[in-house]
């Protein structure tokens, strides 16, 4: 996923942001608010395949905001078992107790940027057909529209389980205040979307490309979408496009996580990030504060505990007491100790600095990988009565481990644990595993793990999904309505 939208100066030069700003959605507004700039084409824009390109680079830009991926889009992740909160955000802390209502803030910083996705997509979907251009390339501009929209559309779902659905018919006649759809309506539109992407989309980019969305990624996501639906065989198939396709492993799980090799191809989507042109602040908030962060987000024991004798995702996922850190310029390298975090631990996995000193702005945001869609598979597999040992025992074997036999879902929720941690996956995980009845989720959040994940209390199925933001549903004037529960 491209931070602000890409990780070269190629791309960086096709983006002229002062048209985006005019011609899209502003940060500031709410989608409802949002001009209906598809209904008629502008004689300064949608001209060539220069201007679809900058539209769909535009499509990246909200992604590195701080309320979106720079950490809003992470705090639905700290009610899992994985880290604390850390930090002194009182809307965090009550999103991590599950004692939020429909005024946390948290619950809407987010909220319009993913709209903001959704109507600068429609807007290529509208405009780009009708340009003079490449075949090849409108297919690839109308693949990234599909496959964005689907996107922002999966992270409201896996939020607050379905909202109004805004279409390119919605977006040409400005209806916007819709009621939502319902969560079959919503999950097909998304699956429709990423096949059309699967598709429109090449299987692997140029190297000016690279960071851009592939026909594996829609395959990736819908992978996901399909085991989140049940649709065992369906997730399989897509999962196994990934498998079999050009996105292998990386060779050593680290290499995801090092600026020089973060975009192999196992990494499907990313944020991506250039120093000097743009960076993630999420690379801020997990960092210790001595070592110019701000210190969220800090692993618990309860997560270091879950790792095997030498595991060594352990040693690329966080730091401990004792590592031996490069900072770079005058601190070169440093020991991790006592009081750089409460907890004793910190992610390592999103930090990284100059050899000057200093946070590096190169550092992306992981977002989906192949290793996820090989445990996917792995679960699609095992939870439809078949063997899903290839596909758990390649992920295991890139570490060194010992190969399971028989793997059960035991296995698999190890296993993603471990090898997903801090990714944004394991609330969401325990989710969807606790709606299928393989775990009891309110049992699991009410285990005391200490100081720092006390027990809590999941209410089911209120805490299934979010509340959505009070803000809206004002807006709305009524037409869009609370979740249950809230």
């Amino acid at each position: 996923m491209l931070c602000h939208l890409i990780n070269n100066i190629h791309l960086m030069k096709n983006i002229p942001y002062l048209l985006i700003v005019l011609l899209f959605t502003a940060c500031s507004k709410d989608y409802l608010d949002t001009a209906p700039y598809g209904q008629s084409t502008s004689d300064q824009f949608w001209r060539n395949a220069d201007d679809a390109v900058a539209a769909a680079n535009a499509l990246y830009e909200p992604l590195d905001d701080e309320d979106f991926f720079g950490h809003t889009e992470q705090t639905f992740e700290i009610c899992s078992d994985d880290f604390w909160r850390a930090g002194d955000h009182g809307e965090d802390q009550a999103i991590e107790d599950f004692t939020f209502d429909p005024s946390n803030a948290q619950l809407r910083f987010s909220y319009t940027r993913k709209y903001e996705i959704i109507n600068r997509a429609n807007a290529i979907l509208i405009n780009v057909p009708d340009i003079d251009m490449d075949a090849t390339l409108r297919n690839r501009v109308l693949g990234e529209a599909h496959f964005m929209r689907a996107f922002a559309m999966w992270r409201q779902h896996v939020i607050y389980g379905s909202l109004p659905i805004i279409s390119e018919d919605d977006f040409r006649d400005n209806d916007f205040n819709k009621p939502k759809a319902t969560i079959e309506e919503f999950r097909a539109f998304m699956e429709d979307d990423w096949k059309q992407a699967a598709e429109l989309l090449p299987a692997t980019h140029t190297p000016e490309n690279i960071g851009r969305p592939t026909s594996g990624t829609a395959n990736g996501f819908l992978a996901k979408l399909y085991v989140h639906w049940e649709k065992f065989n369906e997730a399989i198939a897509a999962g196994e496009k990934v498998i079999n396709g050009p996105y292998p492993l990386a060779d050593n799980f680290a290499d995801n996580f090092h600026i020089d090799t973060e975009n192999n191809p196992e990494m499907l989507f990313a944020v991506q990030c250039l120093e000097g042109w743009n960076g993630c602040d999420y690379r801020i908030y997990t960092t210790p504060r001595p070592w110019g962060g701000w210190d969220f987000h800090e692993p618990i024991q309860d997560l270091i505990d879950e790792y095997e004798a030498n595991d060594p995702r352990l040693d690329a996922t966080v730091f401990k007491l004792g590592d031996m850190v490069d900072l770079g310029g005058d601190r070169g390298v440093t020991e991790y100790v006592e009081g750089l975090s409460q907890t004793n631990y910190h992610f390592r996995k999103f930090a990284s600095w100059r050899s000057s000193g200093g946070l590096s702005d190169d550092q992306n945001v992981p977002i989906l990988r192949s290793a996820d869609v090989y445990l996917l598979v792995a679960e699609a597999k095992i939870r439809s009565g078949q063997n899903g040992d290839a596909e758990l025992n390649a992920v295991r074997q890139r570490a060194g481990l010992t190969p399971k036999t028989n793997a059960t879902m035991a296995d698999v929720i190890h296993e993603r644990r471990v090898e997903l941690a801090g990714e944004n996956q394991r609330h969401l995980d325990l989710v969807r595993w606790d709606q299928a009845g393989i775990i009891d989720i309110v049992a699991h959040y009410q285990i005391d793990r200490g100081q720092f994940k006390p027990s809590r209390n999941f209410q089911r199925p209120k805490h299934y999904y979010f509340a959505i933001p009070q803000r809206e549903i004002d807006l709305s004037n009524g037409v869009l309505e609370q979740n249950t529960g809230y």
